[in-house]
Parts: structure tokens; sequence; C-alpha cells
């Protein structure tokens, strides 16, 4: 999946709700491309656990700091100037603005990349995605906050470089669907 020798690597963000496999399908993406990973949930300061382990979601002030840091690890990774560089970061990016942000926060060094951080949208039906995260054990983000992330939701825009991709499948065809999606857009 890498671009031909003496390009940039990409840099990736997968995006979506909780519960749909951004993590999973990020780690297996970073370890394909051959880049670093890193997941967004590591970023999040103590303040913004609690109160998402209390049920309550956050609003944009408990974000900024958190989308900045986000920001600056993409920021890191396009400036770190050789081959090997881009990665892939899991982030629920749910609104237009907050990957604008992504996006902005970066400045002229995604000039690199030339269109800055390219998006894979991981796509589910609410029931569905409500089933994985009761399975899923030992997370901050409780299954009562799902609803609110739905809600919140804005799919990417035609003026957003990425792609959208169903989990509804087995998480190989997961996989294999995020290659055709990325092969198709040229975006890796």
């Amino acid at each position: 999946m890498n671009g031909p020798a003496g390009t940039h690597a990409p840099l990736v963000v997968v995006m979506g709700v909780s519960g749909s496999g951004k993590s999973t399908v990020g780690e297996w993406l970073a370890g394909a491309l051959g880049v670093p990973f890193a997941d967004a949930d590591d970023f999040h300061p103590a303040h913004n656990i609690e109160k998402m382990s209390a049920g309550v979601p956050l609003d944009d002030a408990d974000r900024a700091p958190w989308l900045d840091a986000l920001a600056d690890w993409l920021r890191r990774r396009a400036a770190a100037g050789s081959p090997a560089d881009g990665g892939v970061l899991v982030c629920s990016a749910l609104k237009h603005r907050y990957r604008d942000r992504l996006r902005r926060a970066s400045g002229r060094l995604f000039f690199v990349h030339l269109t800055g951080p390219r998006f894979v949208h991981l796509t589910g039906p609410r029931p569905l995605i409500a089933r994985r995260l009761a399975r899923r054990g030992g997370h901050f983000m409780p299954s009562s906050l799902l609803r609110s992330q739905f809600e919140a939701l804005e799919p990417l825009g035609g003026d957003e470089h990425g792609a959208a991709v169903s989990v509804v499948g087995t998480p190989q065809e997961t996989r294999e669907a995020v290659r055709s999606a990325l092969a198709r857009a040229r975006l890796c």
C-alpha cells in the first residue's frame, strides 16, 4: 500500500463513532503502510476521561486541548521529512469543524503531503455498533454515549479528502473494503 520509493507515506485519520472498529482497522492500516499508529483515546486529558466515564458527553471546550494534541501529532508526522514519515491516527472526528481543525492546525507542513490527512470514515448501523460497544470491556466510553455520538456525527463532505467504508461485514471484509477505498481514491 506504500507509494513509489522516495514518496511520502500518507497521513490517515480513521474516524467514526465509538465501537465502529477504528482501533482494529487503524492498527492494521498502520502496519500495512509501515507507519506509526496513534489512538486519540490516549491523548484525552484526565478530565475528559472522567466526564465520559460518568456518561457525560464532551463539549467543544473539552475537546479543544485534545484536538490540539492530535493536530500536533499529525504535524510532527508531516514534519518527519523522510520517505518513512506519515502515520495513522484513530479518532472519532465526528464533526466537519473538528476535521478542519486537524487539517488547519498543521499548517504549511501538510503541503509536503499535498492534501493533508486523508480520512477513512467507518460506518455502520446503530444497532450493530451498539452490540459491538456493549461487548467491548475495559474502555472508559460507556455505551450510553453512543446515541450522542450518532447525533453529532457529520459524514465526510465533498470538500474532504477521504472515503466512507461500511463495517457491516467481518473484520477481514472491512480491511479489504478499506484497502479498496484507499486505492480507488488514490489516498495511499
